[in-house]
């Protein structure tokens, strides 16, 4: 049970329930009536998606990888096929919420598009043939998942409609979600490399990478800086600015990782993780709160 746990990476999915409580509160902010029976099941629904998107790029990795260090071979089928048969289930019950918000006419146009383009985007990068985790962009879309598709599926069974407001909050969160995924590439960039495997930071090399991880953190708190110049008040975006030394601890460590330091891999991946789940968290607040 232990090693199937490990790898349905129960943190993405606390993290999807955060954005997604992030995006009914911009609802709620924007004082938008409050729909129940949307809200929890949008809220199963994109825990078994991250769920089904964790457990399938384990389930479809190539045979000669390992899924866990210091495996028999007996253990990592067994495992695989434990998985498979998880993930299975996981997408089964998805399909059946969506049924039950279809049936309560909770999926008009805007919804369905984003709970189907959720769906697409779980099956792109975790199944073959495409399998885009392997070419590369397994990290963009796990982003783009966790900080965009989520909060706005979120939003729309609230709204049942797009506003500007979403797209303002979650652009600098999925540049601040990037930048998490680059800098958890790191730990394992040494065996990626041995057994060639094609993720973000394998791809650009670390030394365009981490420039690339810096470039996206500061433009996500330029962003967030800027909300006055769209007419926005920074009164209900402060919040998120409590991340920022923890941000600039990361470009730190990673610079040192640059100048050929001894890294400490488990400062990093909290690190990384507090930049992340702390401005979802803080943002989700003040939009409740408001």
């Amino acid at each position: 049970m232990m090693p199937l746990l490990r790898i349905s990476r129960s943190v993405h999915i606390l993290l999807a329930a955060f954005t997604y409580l992030l995006g009914a509160g911009i609802a709620n902010y924007l004082g938008l009536p409050f729909r129940a029976d949307a809200f929890w099941l949008g809220l199963l629904a994109m825990c078994l998606a991250q769920l089904g998107m964790n457990l399938l790029a384990e389930v479809f990795r190539p045979v000669n990888e390992p899924i866990l260090p210091e495996q028999t071979p007996s253990e990592r089928e067994l495992l695989r096929s434990n998985a498979l048969y998880l993930s299975i289930a996981a997408l089964a019950a998805l399909a059946l919420v969506i049924f039950v918000l279809y049936r309560a006419s909770r999926l008009s146009a805007t919804p369905f598009l984003l709970v189907a383009c959720s769906v697409f985007v779980v099956l792109l990068r975790s199944v073959p043939p495409l399998r885009l985790l392997e070419r590369g962009f397994g990290e963009f879309l796990l982003a783009v998942h966790l900080a965009y598709i989520i909060p706005a599926i979120a939003f729309v069974l609230q709204a049942q409609d797009y506003h500007r407001l979403l797209g303002f909050v979650t652009a600098p969160l999925t540049a601040i979600a990037l930048a998490y995924c680059i800098a958890m590439d790191f730990p394992a960039f040494a065996a990626d490399q041995k057994y060639e495997r094609r993720t973000l930071l394998t791809v650009l090399g670390w030394q365009r990478a981490i420039p690339f991880h810096h470039a996206l953190l500061a433009a996500a708190y330029l962003l967030l800086a800027a909300a006055p110049l769209f007419g926005l008040s920074l009164r209900v975006l402060w919040p998120a600015f409590i991340s920022l030394p923890f941000a600039l601890l990361q470009i730190g460590l990673l610079r040192n990782i640059a100048a050929g330091l001894p890294p400490n891999w488990r400062l990093l991946r909290a690190n990384a993780l507090a930049v992340f789940g702390l401005t979802a968290y803080f943002l989700t607040v003040s939009f409740w709160l408001r």
